[in-house]
């Protein structure tokens, strides 16, 4: 048993590229912490933000649980993994359910990976919050606020991520690498192009193909 403050995000897109179809976190109730470090506090915001990277990507973030469960309440315990385990069995496996390519759901959660170390980074510099309740913090995921955090610090990091992991398989168009990670042929253009700005890829005419460099 640990403090649920110490389950790192790496270990729940461990899980689901391991094969899970879901991941149950069950922590210690608010202002109830065992280690007196307000760990539960950090998993409640990093759920969330994990909760966020999965719909991004496609995939639902009813398959990332956490609750507040005390040790003496077994009974509780048992209701709420057995409730889980039927969300997640109704969800059908990872990725199809969602209606993802199991090559495109693995390119995906590998672009995450990769990802996690600035994740980390972005989540105790910028988004350290401290709110009281769930709900103020999902009241905080909710806000344009957040959303403009999560476009500027995540998710176009994420895009450059996936595009680079779709060309590191073979060289591709444009509209190839739109096709295949689901974002818009204009910003599969303006990522490339920085890219390339980067000496990260660079375009064959010979192929009409981007590749890396």
């Amino acid at each position: 048993m640990m403090c649920s403050g110490r389950v790192d995000l790496g270990f729940v897109f461990r899980a689901l590229s391991n094969g899970a179809d879901g991941v149950f976190i069950g922590g210690c109730h608010l202002n109830d912490c065992h280690y007196n470090t307000g760990g539960n506090y950090h998993a409640v915001n990093m759920v969330l933000l994990v909760k966020r990277i999965l719909a991004h990507i496609g995939l639902n973030p009813d398959r990332l649980r956490l609750e507040s469960v005390s040790a003496g309440e077994g009974i509780r315990f048992a209701e709420i993994t057995n409730d889980f385990a039927q969300e997640v069995k109704e969800l059908g496996p990872l990725g199809k359910g969602e209606g993802i390519d199991k090559e495109i759901l693995q390119l995906k959660l590998e672009a995450v990976t990769q990802l996690i170390p600035f994740i980390k980074v972005v989540l105790n510099e910028r988004l350290r919050v401290r709110f009281g309740t769930v709900e103020e913090y999902e009241e905080f995921y909710a806000s344009e606020e957040l959303d403009r955090l999560f476009r500027e610090l995540i998710a176009d990091k994420l895009a450059i991520s996936q595009i680079m992991s779709v060309l590191r398989e073979k060289p591709l168009s444009t509209a190839e690498i739109s096709n295949t990670i689901g974002l818009a042929q204009s910003e599969v253009a303006r990522h490339l192009s920085d890219s390339a700005k980067h000496g990260l890829v660079r375009y064959e005419e010979d192929l009409e193909r981007f590749v890396i460099v």
